[in-house]
Order: structure tokens, then sequence, then C-alpha cells
């Protein structure tokens, strides 16, 4: 009980999403490539993920653990 207790705690190295890109690029290598599939989360834009996915199996969308923030709406002074 006690090797479980450790292992539970143990911090995960196996994170699938790099939180430091915005954008992720699914690969499906399936069947016929015996891959299985995977992301790869080093992309900074999606159509920059998107031109590198062009031709093959696989996938863009905005990565789950990135860190997105909205900018501050700015603010307008009337003066009058």
């Amino acid at each position: 009980m006690a090797v479980g207790v450790l292992l539970a705690a143990a911090p995960s190295h196996g994170q699938t999403f790099d939180p430091r890109y915005p954008v992720c690029m699914h690969v499906y290598s399936g069947a016929n490539g015996g891959g299985g599939e995977w992301y790869d989360c080093s992309f900074t834009s999606l159509p920059q993920c998107r031109a590198t996915a062009s031709g093959r199996a696989a996938t863009c969308d905005l990565n789950p653990y990135y860190p997105f923030t909205a900018p501050p709406r700015p603010r307008h002074r009337r003066s009058g």
C-alpha cells in the first residue's frame, strides 16, 4: 500500500500536450503506419500547423493546456 501511495504522489512526466505552444497537431498513423497516434504541440498558430499537416493524416486544434488569456479591453476616456 505504501508503494501505491508513493507512485500516486509522484509527478507525471508523460504529459501529451506541451503547455508552451497554443496549437497541437494530432497525427494518425494507425493500422498502416503501425505507430499509433500522437500529438505534436510545437506550433504557434493554426495556419503553421495546417501547413505542416497538409497531405498527412493529421488535424490541428488549440492546445487545451495552453494558458490562453484574453487581452484587456482598451478603456476609452472621453474628454469633454
